[in-house]
């Protein structure tokens, strides 16, 4: 039976909460790779909705989910979607602070992060979600054609060639960045992989899609391929088979993505970042600009003529300003 429980008054943190950045496509199949393990045909046998919401959806009633055995799971995008019976679908749309936990009881703490407890023979499934502003949400929806509304209509780059890839990517006239995570174009790539796709290629975040060259349209496909590829196996082999705990869109082994600062594992430049409102593009001046630092707005602002134009002048500025001698870049000293 269907139930909205009250929030319990004491302040109960999820073990293993990790909420920074939201989970893309690796991310997504890894999660929904340890729920085929645990839930596939297994009923649903109860829902209890703490934060009523995150239900974004009215018909058909979420009741009716209850009873009904799961027969299917897939990836909609960077939605989470369980199939059950009589046609129906359970959506989840984890956005940036939401997460899944699966505990073998059914018997669980619910603490102040839980949106949601999924209940099932095998254990409990929590949908959480940290900080204050609430962006997760819950549909559950009849028929494909209600789940193809979900459906943003981003190109499978796992699933498709290099034409459908190029014709995505031309649709519109966009910064690499935006186009890579505009879920219109292309499906599951947000703010993390898209850094590492683009460092991969060899190619600035704010390179232009329709002054794209076929060779550079054909580097970043296959930039695009081969990283999610290699962190959908990197994180399988992380997990086992255990249920993913610590889901976060900063990784030790990236190259540039929260690496601002860090040297690049190519060529050793310093990684730099440039801020637009939530979202940031982490880059390699060395290897994808030509050694020119892209204009941060805020700072571009404020700092107008002076904003640093290369890397060169600007180690050059933080050394005059320490007094230091002026380091030379192509002998290696930073």
């Amino acid at each position: 039976m269907l139930a909205y429980a009250r929030r319990p008054k004491v302040k109960t943190k999820v073990p293993g909460l990790s909420w920074r950045g939201m989970p893309e496509l690796p991310d997504i199949v890894i999660y929904l790779e340890q729920l085929q393990k645990r839930v596939f045909d297994e009923s649903l046998q109860g829902v209890r909705l703490l934060n009523p919401f995150v239900l974004r959806s009215v018909s058909p009633p979420l009741a009716e989910a209850e009873g009904r055995r799961v027969v299917g799971l897939r990836r909609l995008g960077k939605r989470i979607v369980l199939e059950l019976e009589d046609d129906l679908f359970l959506v989840l749309h984890l956005m940036i602070a939401g997460r899944l936990h699966w505990h073998s009881s059914k018997t669980v703490k619910l603490g102040r992060n839980v949106l949601a407890a999924f209940s099932f023979s095998t254990g409990t499934l929590l949908f959480t979600e940290a900080g204050s502003k609430k962006r997760a949400s819950l549909h559950l929806v009849r028929g494909e054609v209600a789940l193809e509304a979900l459906d943003r209509g981003g190109v499978e780059v796992l699933e498709c060639g290099l034409s459908g890839f190029r014709t995505a990517l031309l649709r519109e006239n966009h910064t690499l960045k935006r186009a890579l995570t505009d879920p219109r174009l292309f499906s599951g790539i947000g703010n993390a992989y898209s850094d590492e796709i683009l460092h991969r290629a060899r190619l600035s975040p704010v390179a232009l899609t329709h002054r794209m060259t076929d060779e550079a349209v054909e580097r970043l496909f296959i930039a695009s391929q081969a990283i999610l590829h290699e962190w959908v196996e990197r994180l399988r082999q992380e997990t086992g088979s255990a249920f993913p705990k610590k889901v976060t869109a900063f990784r030790s082994g990236m190259s540039v993505h929260g690496r601002f600062q860090k040297p690049c594992p190519v060529c050793g430049t310093p990684v730099q970042r440039i801020a637009h409102a939530e979202n940031e593009a982490n880059y390699c001046p060395g290897c994808q600009t030509g050694g020119k630092l892209l204009a941060d707005r805020a700072l571009s602002r404020l700092l107008k003529t002076d904003w640093p134009r290369t890397l060169e002048e600007m180690e050059n500025r933080k050394a005059t300003a320490k007094g230091d001698p002026i380091p030379d870049l192509n002998s290696g000293q930073r």
